[in-house]
C-alpha cells in the first residue's frame, strides 16, 4: 500500500504565548491557513499537510526540547526552489527567529539546500530544497551525516550515528 503523504504533525510547546505568534507568522508566510485558534493552541493547513500546536501538560511543561531524546528530532518543510529557502531565511531574520544555520548546501542528497532554525521552545525546524527527483534516481546516494553509503539503501553508519540510529546501522532498505 502506498501512502498519500503525512496528514498532520502535532508539536507540543511549553510556552504557547510565545509559540503561537511565532507559528502564525511562520505559517502565514508559508501559506498555511489557520483553521482553528485558541489561546493555547492552533491548527494550520496547507501544502498537503497540517500542523497542530498544543500546550505541554504538567509536569512536562517545564522540560526543554532535546533533539536527541525519544520523539521528534526536527521537522523539515520542502520548498519548491532554492530561492524559497532564501526567502524563508530572510523572513525568519525579520521575525527574530534563532537561526541554527543560514541557507547552505548539504551532503544529504544531490543539490540539498536548507535553512535550520528553532521555535521559541527550541524545537528544530528546517526548510530544504532538493532539485529534480532527489534520492529517487538510481544514481542518488543517501548521505545522512556526510559519509559514503550505498546507493538507494542504508549502509552501516559510523559508531556515533549507530548509537543514535541503531536500526539504520543494522538494516538495509530497498524499494
Amino acid at each position: 500500500m502506498k501512502i498519500n503523504g503525512i496528514a498532520h504533525i502535532v508539536l507540543t510547546v511549553n510556552r504557547p504565548e510565545l509559540a503561537l505568534p511565532f507559528y502564525e507568522r511562520l505559517f502565514g508566510f508559508l501559506e498555511l491557513k489557520t483553521v482553528f485558534r485558541h489561546e493555547r493552541g492552533a491548527y494550520f493547513i496547507g501544502g498537503k499537510t497540517a500542523v497542530a500546536i498544543v500546550p505541554a501538560e504538567t509536569p512536562h511543561d517545564q522540560a526543554a526540547f532535546v533533539q536527541t531524546r525519544i520523539g521528534l528530532h526536527h521537522l523539515c518543510f520542502r520548498a519548491y526552489a532554492r530561492e524559497d529557502v532564501d526567502r524563508l531565511h530572510a523572513h525568519l531574520c525579520e521575525m527574530g527567529a534563532k537561526i541554527v544555520h543560514p541557507p547552505e548546501d548539504g551532503p544529504w542528497a544531490p543539490g540539498y539546500y536548507s535553512v535550520l532554525f528553532e521555535d521559541p521552545d527550541g524545537i528544530r525546524l528546517e526548510m530544504n530544497h532538493v532539485p529534480g527527483k532527489g534520492l529517487l534516481t538510481d544514481e542518488a546516494r543517501f548521505n545522512p551525516v556526510g559519509y559514503d553509503v550505498e546507493s538507494r539503501g542504508c549502509a552501516p553508519l559510523p559508531h556515533k550515528m549507530s548509537a543514535q540510529c541503531p536500526l539504520l546501522a543494522l538494516s538495509r532498505h530497498s524499494d
